[in-house]
C-alpha cells in the first residue's frame, strides 16, 4: 500500500493510507529517509539547543578527565570570543553570497535552471549536482545559490517536489566535497606559510595545492563522492505520493511583490545612481589586479578576506544601484543569525577541549588524539585519523579552526609513520565534512533561506551519511597506499 505525506495539527509529518492496489511504493532509500525524517521532525532539537548540548558534553568530559571546574569555566568563558573575526568572515560569506545569488542576473539564471528538471526526483538530483559543483569553488556562494534554486524549484506547480529533500540536496556541497575544493580552509592554510603558526610550519612545512586538492587521488575521490551523493539524493527522494511540499510545511514561497522605491528628494539621487558602485568596483579591481600579478593567484583567491571583498564588489556590480544592493543585504542578514550566536559557543567548546587541563597537563583533545594515534599502524593510519577527524568535527564544526587545533599532533604522527603529508591534509578535509551531514550547524544559513528547521533536512542527510561514512573512509585508506612519504619542505 502506498502512502502519502501530510502534516498534522502539530506540524509533524504523517503518512496517509492510499492506493489499496499497492501499485506505487517507495524504494528502500526513500523509505529510510521518510522514516528517519518522521523521527527527527518529532525529536530533533533546534540547532541552538544542539550547540548547548555540545557545550555540556565537552564540559562534563573535561571534568571526568580531571580538569578542575574553575579551569573548565575559565576556558569556556575566555575562549568564547576567540572566533569573533572568523565569525564575521563567515557571516560575510553568507551575506555576499546571498547578495550575488539574489542579484537580477543570478535570479534569472536560477529561474532558468529551476525549469530544467522534468520530475520531482530529477529535480532533487539536479539541485544536488549544482550544490556539489558550486561548493568546489566557494562553499558560501554554493550554499546560498543551491538554496535559492531549491526555493525556485519548490515554487513550480507542474511537478511535485519534496521540499525537505530539495533542501537537503542544496546542503550536500557542505556535507560532501567542499573541503576538497579551492575554498578548503586546511589546504589554504598549509599552502600559505604566513597563515600558519611557526610551530606548525616546523612540523608540516609548506604543502602546495598540487600536494593536496590537486592530487589525482583527491580529484578522483571528489568525483566519486559527487556521483554517490547525487545518486543517493535521487533514490532517497520521495515520489509524488509521499512528497511534502513547501505549502504542506507552511512555508510561503510566493515571490514577494517588489516594493521598488523611487526617488522622492534630491538626496536620494546617489542611492539610485551606479556612479559610486562603479568607483568602489574600480578600487577593488585595481587591488585584485595587483594581488594576482604579484602573488600566487591560487593563494590570493583562497584567502577568505579576498573572497569576501571579491563577492562584495561583484554583488554591488550585479545589483548596479546602491539601493538595490542594500535591500539585498537587509534580506541576507537574517540568514546569519545562527552563525552570529552559535560560533562563540563552538569557540568555547574548542577552548574546553584544548585549554582545560588535568593535573598531568593533558587536555581533552590531546588525550582523544593520543588514543586514536596509539591504535593506528602505518597501514591503518588513514582510517584512524579519518575517524578521529570526523568525530572531533561533530563538536567543532570549523574546518580552519579545527585544523589549527588538530594539525600539530596529527601531522607529527604522519611524519612518524611516514605517511604522505598532503594526503593527511586531504584525509582531514574529506572526513571533516562527514559530521556536517548530521550536525545542523552549517545548515543555519540555508535554513534561513528555505524557511525550514534542521529536523526537516536531517532525515535525508542522514541517509547520505550512512553511505558517505564507509565510502569516504574506505577510499581514504585505499588511496593512502598509492602515495609515498616526502619530508616537510620548509619555506
Amino acid at each position: 500500500m502506498s502512502r502519502r505525506g501530510s502534516i498534522d495539527v502539530d506540524g509533524d509529518v504523517v503518512l496517509d493510507q492510499e492506493s489499496p492496489n499497492g501499485d506505487v511504493r517507495e524504494g528502500f532509500w526513500a523509505r529510510l529517509a521518510l522514516n528517519f525524517s518522521g523521527f527527527v521532525e518529532k525529536w530533533f532539537p533546534d540547532a541552538f539547543v544542539f550547540a548547548l548540548i555540545a557545550v555540556a558534553v565537552a564540559a562534563v568530559a573535561a571534568l571526568i578527565m580531571g580538569a578542575p571546574a574553575t579551569a573548565v569555566a575559565d576556558s569556556f568563558s575566555t575562549g568564547f570570543w576567540d572566533l569573533i573575526p572568523f565569525t564575521m568572515q563567515m557571516a560575510l560569506v553568507v551575506v555576499t553570497g546571498y547578495v550575488v545569488a539574489t542579484s537580477p542576473p543570478a535570479s534569472k539564471l536560477i529561474d532558468r535552471l529551476a525549469a530544467v528538471p522534468r520530475t520531482g526526483r530529477t529535480a532533487i538530483s539536479f539541485i544536488a549536482t549544482i550544490s556539489l559543483a558550486t561548493s568546489l569553488v566557494n562553499w558560501g556562494f554554493g550554499l546560498v545559490f543551491a538554496g535559492l534554486l531549491a526555493k525556485a524549484v519548490g515554487r513550480r506547480e507542474d511537478i511535485k517536489v519534496d521540499y525537505r529533500a530539495a533542501g537537503a540536496a542544496a546542503y550536500l556541497g557542505i556535507g560532501g566535497i567542499w573541503a576538497l575544493g579551492i575554498s578548503s580552509s586546511a589546504a589554504q592554510l598549509q599552502a600559505n606559510p604566513d597563515s600558519l603558526p611557526p610551530d606548525l610550519i616546523a612540523i608540516t612545512g609548506v604543502i602546495p595545492f598540487r600536494e593536496t586538492i590537486f592530487l589525482w587521488q583527491s580529484l578522483v575521490l571528489a568525483a566519486i563522492i559527487l556521483v554517490a551523493s547525487v545518486t543517493i539524493a535521487f533514490l532517497s527522494a520521495p515520489g509524488e505520493r509521499n512528497a511534502v511540499s513547501a505549502r504542506d510545511l507552511g512555508v510561503d514561497l510566493a515571490e514577494k511583490t517588489s516594493t521598488r522605491r523611487v526617488r522622492e528628494r534630491p538626496g536620494d539621487w546617489l542611492e539610485f545612481s551606479p556612479l559610486l558602485t562603479i568607483v568602489v568596483a574600480l578600487l577593488v579591481a585595481g587591488w585584485l589586479f595587483r594581488e594576482f600579478m604579484t602573488g600566487d593567484p591560487i593563494v590570493v583567491i583562497s584567502n577568505l578576506n579576498t573572497y569576501n571583498l571579491l563577492f562584495l564588489a561583484l554583488g554591488m556590480l550585479l545589483h548596479w544601484r546602491p539601493r538595490s544592493f542594500l535591500d539585498a543585504v537587509s534580506n541576507a542578514v537574517p540568514a546569519t543569525a545562527g552563525i552570529l550566536i552559535q560560533f562563540p559557543f563552538y569557540a568555547g567548546i574548542a577552548a574546553i577541549l584544548t585549554r582545560a587541563q588535568s593535573e598531568d597537563g593533558d587536555s581533552l583533545a590531546h588525550l582523544i588524539s593520543e588514543g586514536f594515534v596509539n591504535l593506528s599502524t602505518p597501514g591503518t593510519f588513514a582510517l584512524v585519523i579519518g575517524i578521529y577527524s570526523a568525530t572531533l568535527g561533530f563538536f567543532i564544526p570549523s574546518g580552519g579552526g579545527k585544523w589549527i587545533i588538530e594539525a600539530p599532533y596529527v601531522m607529527d604522527a604522519s611524519n612518524a609513520m611516514e605517511s604522505h603529508l598532503g594526503w593527511t591534509v586531504q584525509i582531514y578535509n574529506a572526513a571533516e565534512a562527514l559530521p556536517n551531514l548530521i550536525n545542523p550547524f552549517w545548515m543555519l544559513p540555508l535554513l534561513g533561506i528555505l524557511g525550514l528547521r534542521a529536523r526537516h533536512l536531517v532525515g535525508f542527510t542522514f541517509v547520505q551519511f550512512l553511505v558517505h561514512l564507509p565510502l569516504v573512509l574506505g577510499l581514504l585508506w585505499f588511496f593512502a597506499g598509492t602515495l609515498d612519504y616526502h619530508p616537510p619542505v620548509q619555506p
